[in-house]
């Protein structure tokens, strides 16, 4: 088993039909492997913490997840209430049709609502759905999210019309600079995915498919 890649993985499960079984499937395979969190949907926040709660593995929820499309009033609510019920982590989409339209006000206000919610206490990551995102609009989207404070900024939701690519990550580590954290999702099905990945500069893997990741063996996931 890769104990290092372990390390840096977002055990994820955000499909709409998740059971509390496999939430507790998910804890309990975080745990074992050593993964550094556990990212579920908002509503399972409250029993990943409980199930986590005397183990080193993080919560991560995702918010305004997977359009973006909801307000930033909305988006600070939300995480605030993941927050509350112990979420570690929040996983925020940008605003993509603002940042399409060229709002920088807008999609600068996007992010920050949630970075001011989690009030420094809460790590933030700005997912910026790069499949849909021109090069420049990639790069604007990760000036955004650094100047507002943002901890990470992400590739993608899983949810849309790509994932990660080698291409993105190091266009958004060569934006971002080395002191921001760069999360790989979408589309990290097998180790040697993942590699590629970290080798670009990513230092955070979003995966449905870690247990296949650090075994060594393959999987159809999407995420």
């Amino acid at each position: 088993m890769d104990h290092k890649i372990a390390s840096v993985i977002d055990h994820t499960l955000l499909k709409a039909d998740t059971t509390k079984d496999q939430i507790i499937k998910i804890c309990e395979e975080a745990k074992e492997y050593g993964f550094y969190s556990v990212c579920i949907n908002p509503a399972r926040v409250k029993e990943a913490a409980d199930l986590l709660k005397d183990s080193e593995v993080k919560v991560c929820t995702v918010i305004g997840f997977p359009l973006g499309a909801t307000t930033p009033e909305s988006k600070a609510f939300e995480a605030k209430d993941a927050i509350e019920k112990g979420a570690d982590e929040v996983d925020m989409v940008i605003n993509i049709g603002k940042l399409q339209d060229g709002d920088d006000d807008a999609v600068k206000q996007d992010i920050q609502s949630v970075v001011s919610a989690a009030k420094g206490q809460t790590l933030v990551k700005v997912i910026l759905e790069t499949s849909l995102l021109s090069e420049e609009e990639k790069k604007k989207a990760c000036d955004h999210a650094v100047k507002a404070g943002a901890d990470y900024v992400k590739t993608s939701t899983g949810f849309s019309t790509g994932g990660a690519t080698v291409e993105d990550i190091t266009l958004m580590r060569e934006t971002v600079g080395p002191t921001i954290g760069v999360k790989a999702s979408g589309g990290v099905r097998d180790r040697k995915i993942a590699e590629a990945f970290m080798a670009a500069g990513a230092t955070r893997i979003g995966a449905s498919a870690s247990v296949s990741i650090v075994k060594g063996e393959s999987s159809n996931s999407n995420y």
